[in-house]
C-alpha cells in the first residue's frame, strides 16, 4: 500500500477498521497509535465504538502531551509513548486482542512461528511481558523493557499482544501472521503434534528465495487479460476476506494462452492488490519492474504439463494447515461435495515447492486437483478461475468440518460403495 500521502488519522482508521471487521479484536478493545515527523502521536480513542470510528475520532497528542481531538486518547496511551520513548526507531504500534492470541496470553505462552517457511521472518523474535493493571504506568513500563531489547512484538501476560514497526502496514502484517500462526498452532494441536521446521528446512528456503528471471517490457494488454486481471483481484480479496489469504500469503495465477500466464506479485497486500500490480509471464520472461511470486516456477511448469488447468492457487488457510504441520491425514470422503471437488489430497514433502517443480506439476493430473505439501502451503489446480478458488475454500471447510467432528466422536467417512456411485455419477472415473 503506499502510503506517503495518508494522513495519519487515515491510515489508523483503515487499519482499525481492517482489524475490527477481521474479529481480531472487540468494540471497547485495542489500540493503534503512529508517531509522525514532527513527533506527535495519533492514537485511537477512549471509550468509541470501533465499529463506527471516523477520521475525525482521532486524537493527536503533542510531544509536550497536550491532546488534540473530540475525544480522549486510548487508555492505554501511557504505553504507546513509553514504548516509542524506548524505541524511537518506531513509527508505529498495534495493541488489540484476537482470541488466539489471547489463549496463548493466558496460558502464558508464545506462538510457534517455525510451522511455516516464511512466518519467523515476518514475526521476528518475540517477547513477553509480565502481567501489570490495564492503562498503569507499570504496564508501560514493562512492555518498553522488552521492546527496548530490540524485540518488536510483544505477547502481554494474560491480556493480548503489542507489535512495533516502521510503519503502520508492516505492524499490521507482523501482527496480522503472528494471530495466524496462534490459530494454525491451536487447530494442529486437535489432531496431533505440530512439526516443526529444521535448520535445513529453512536454508532450502534460503537458497530459493532469489528469482533468476529474465525480463521483457510490454506493449499491449488485452481486452481478455484486463478482464482475468480484475477476475484474479477481486477472488484474492474474497480469499483475504474469508481468511484462506493473509495480507503477505497466498497466489493466484491464470493461463493466458499457450504457457504465458499472469501471477500474483511478492511482497504486496493481498487485500490490497489492484489489476496493474499483477505480473504477467511471457515465454518464461516476467514483466520489467515488477517481481512474481517465488512460486513462479512451479505455476509455470504446471501450465506446460497441465494443459486442462487453467488457474492455480498457493495458500496456506489454517485448518487445512493444520494437516500440513502434523502427520495427521485429510480425507476428502466426508460429504459428497468434498469427494467431487477434491478427490485424493497426496501430502507431499516440504522442498516439492523449491526443489522439484516438474515432479511436483506432473502430479496435478485430473484426478488429483489438490496436495498438501508439509510445513509448507496447500496447492489447488483449476479449469477456471472460479473452480480452483472453489476447491481451496471446499478444502478449508471440509478440514474445519473434520476438525470439529473429531471433538464430537469418531469420523465415519462415506463408504467404497457410495463412493463409486459418486464417481460414476459425476463421471470422476
Amino acid at each position: 500500500m503506499n502510503q506517503e500521502f495518508l494522513h495519519p488519522a487515515d491510515l489508523l482508521l483503515q487499519f482499525i477498521n481492517r482489524i475490527y471487521n477481521h474479529g481480531m479484536t472487540t468494540t471497547s478493545g485495542g489500540n493503534l497509535s503512529i508517531r509522525d515527523e514532527n513527533g506527535d502521536i495519533w492514537i485511537t480513542p477512549a471509550g468509541v465504538d470501533k465499529g463506527s470510528l471516523t477520521r475525525g475520532d482521532m486524537v493527536c497528542v503533542k510531544e509536550d502531551g497536550t491532546p488534540l481531538g473530540i475525544h480522549k486518547p486510548s487508555s492505554e496511551f501511557p504505553f504507546h509513548r513509553l514504548i516509542y520513548q524506548a524505541r524511537p526507531d518506531l513509527k508505529a504500534i498495534i495493541h488489540a486482542h484476537p482470541p488466539a492470541l489471547v489463549s496463548f496470553s493466558i496460558v502464558r505462552r508464545i506462538p510457534d512461528t517455525r510451522l511455516l517457511p516464511n512466518e519467523r521472518q515476518i514475526c521476528g523474535e518475540i517477547g513477553i511481558a509480565p502481567y501489570a493493571l490495564p492503562g498503569s504506568e507499570q504496564l508501560g513500563e514493562n512492555i518498553a523493557a522488552v521492546f527496548k531489547s530490540g524485540i518488536d512484538t510483544v505477547m502481554l501476560e494474560n491480556h493480548g499482544v503489542v507489535v512495533g514497526a516502521g510503519d503502520l502496514p508492516q505492524a499490521f502484517n507482523r501482527f496480522e501472521t503472528l494471530d495466524f500462526c496462534a490459530r494454525l498452532e491451536i487447530e494442529a494441536r486437535r489432531i496431533g503434534n505440530p512439526v516443526l521446521l529444521t535448520d535445513e528446512d529453512y536454508d532450502i528456503v534460503r537458497n530459493k528465495s532469489t528469482l533468476q528471471l529474465d525480463t521483457y517490457i510490454r506493449d499491449t494488454c488485452t481486452s481478455e487479460e484486463k478482464e482475468i486481471r480484475r477476475d484474479m483481484c477481486a477472488l484474492m480479496r474474497r480469499a483475504y476476506k474469508q481468511g484462506l489469504f493473509t495480507s503477505t500469503q497466498g497466489t493466484f495465477s491464470h493461463r493466458l494462452f499457450g504457457h504465458d500466464f499472469v501471477i500474483t506479485p511478492y511482497g504486496k497486500d493481498r487485500n490490497h492488490l489492484e489489476p496493474g500490480d499483477l505480473v504477467r509471464i511471457e515465454n518464461g520472461k516476467a514483466e520489467a519492474g515488477k517481481q512474481p511470486s517465488k512460486s513462479v516456477f512451479l505455476h509455470e511448469a504446471i501450465y506446460k504439463m497441465q494443459p486442462h488447468v487453467d488457474s492455480v492457487i498457493i495458500a496456506h488457510p489454517p485448518n487445512i494447515m493444520a494437516f500440513a504441520v502434523t502427520d495427521a491425514v485429510f480425507d476428502s470422503r466426508t460429504i459428497p461435495e468434498s469427494y467431487i471437488l477434491l478427490r485424493g489430497m497426496p501430502k507431499l514433502p516440504f522442498n516439492a515447492v523449491y526443489n522439484e517443480p516438474e515432479r511436483t506439476a506432473s502430479l496435478f493430473r485430473p484426478d488429483t486437483p489438490i496436495a498438501i505439501v508439509n510445513n509448507n502451503c496447500v496447492i489447488v489446480a483449476g479449469q477456471s478461475l472460479l473452480n480452483a478458488f472453489d476447491r481451496l475454500e471446499v478444502a478449508e471447510y471440509s478440514a474445519k468440518s473434520i476438525l470439529s467432528a473429531r471433538t464430537l466422536g469418531n469420523v465415519i467417512h462415506i463408504d467404497d460403495d457410495r463412493i463409486r456411485e459418486l464417481e460414476s455419477a459425476f463421471n470422476l472415473d
